[in-house]
């Protein structure tokens, strides 16, 4: 029998703080959680905060982010803490947790998996959305667990301010890492992922490319090619690229060297450089690729996140749903604007009376589809249900 519940704080962070936030959880749950998670604002005193709330919950599998805006069952929030707590008995977790992901993403995401035992049938994995490379430190864990075994969460954010994300692990706050924690035991999952985004125009292919900055597009600069798609918004780059993202209509075989019968992956601009014509991009830009750019609306971006949701039920086959995670990137919350507090509720209106936490990322984690590899995705709303 799994249990659940999520709480919210709004007010100061600090190390008492930390604890009310921690026993008010554990009223809800009548219980003291067998794991928790904790996403929340970069704010002054998250170090205390932390360790307040590890020292109210009394469970080492403690793991969480900071964010760029807040969800639980009570709706978008932001400058907040969410939290919540499983009580699982069935269920066995395991936490780990690499640095110094910049050096090398891969081998950084092999050391990772090595750290979780055999029998794990799920991951939720939460990196440094400033640092390092999703889709490498992706491919790295897939190395050890197998390249069907699903990882799904998101990459830690800053709000707008894109100085430094945050990591949790129990009561260590780290930064530029990667914190994972493992299920195994009796449990049964629902994934699923949408965004609302439609490819238009004339297809390009990436002609010069490496990792995530894009050069040329059929041999032109592709700064050149966004200004003229743009028109009289490209003096807004980078900040508006994240209403037109790339579509990299074969991107998802492409940085999972398999053949995947999937749509498209999306890819959000991050920043310019106007002396070399291109593009940094918030995941990996596969050389060879096909790209077209992408055009979406508050209401396509709303119908999407239904379908995300209906999609995790339905895998879950029945099961009762527990606990709901929603990792919705940060471009949609930008392209909402004052809708962003109708995802939430779309979310709820989908699950019913089902506790949700979650939070708006850099980039989310998630299979392309099922039984398919975990791949990096921008500009998506990704949900997992446990049952």
């Amino acid at each position: 029998m799994l249990k659940a519940a999520t709480v919210t704080w709004v007010n100061k962070f600090s190390l008492g703080n930390g604890e009310r936030l921690g026993r008010q959880l554990v009223e809800e749950l009548g219980s003291l959680p067998d794991a928790c998670w904790l996403f929340c604002a970069r704010r002054e005193g998250l170090q205390s905060f932390l360790k307040g709330v590890a020292k109210a919950v009394e469970t080492p599998y403690l793991i969480g982010c900071t964010t760029d805006g807040e969800i639980a069952g009570d709706g978008f929030h932001q400058d907040s803490a969410v939290l919540a707590g499983l009580v699982a008995p069935q269920v066995d977790f395991h936490l780990c947790w690499e640095g110094n992901l910049g050096a090398d993403g891969e081998d950084t995401g092999r050391r990772l998996a090595r750290q979780l035992p055999g029998g794990v049938r799920y991951v939720q994995l939460f990196s440094d959305g400033l640092t390092g490379n999703g889709c490498a430190l992706l491919r790295g864990m897939q190395d050890e667990l197998g390249p069907t075994l699903p990882i799904s969460g998101g990459t830690a954010a800053d709000g707008e301010r894109f100085q430094l994300t945050c990591q949790f692990a129990g009561n260590r706050l780290l930064t530029n890492a990667a914190v994972a924690l493992g299920f195994s035991g009796d449990f049964h999952l629902g994934l699923g992922v949408n965004s609302g985004w439609s490819p238009v125009g004339i297809g390009k292919k990436v002609t010069r490319a490496r990792g995530q900055f894009l050069y040329e597009l059929d041999g032109e600069p592709a700064l050149e090619v966004y200004r003229r798609f743009l028109g009289k918004h490209a003096e807004k780059l980078p900040a508006v690229g994240v209403e037109y993202p790339l579509a990299l209509m074969d991107g998802a075989s492409l940085c999972t060297h398999q053949e995947l019968d999937y749509p498209y992956l999306l890819r959000a601009t991050m920043a310019v450089n106007p002396e070399e014509g291109s593009i940094q991009f918030a995941g990996e830009i596969p050389q060879g690729a096909l790209v077209h750019l992408t055009c979406g609306d508050s209401q396509s971006l709303l119908q999407a996140t239904e379908i995300a949701v209906r999609q995790a039920l339905g895998e879950l086959g029945g099961t009762k749903p527990a606990l709901a995670f929603a990792f919705c990137c940060m471009a949609r919350r930008i392209l909402l604007g004052r809708h962003t507090r109708e995802e939430a509720q779309r979310i709820m209106m989908e699950l019913g009376p089902v506790p949700l936490i979650g939070f708006y990322t850099y980039g989310e984690f998630s299979p392309a589809q099922q039984g398919t590899p975990s791949v990096l995705h921008n500009e998506t709303a990704t949900l997992a249900i446990i049952g």
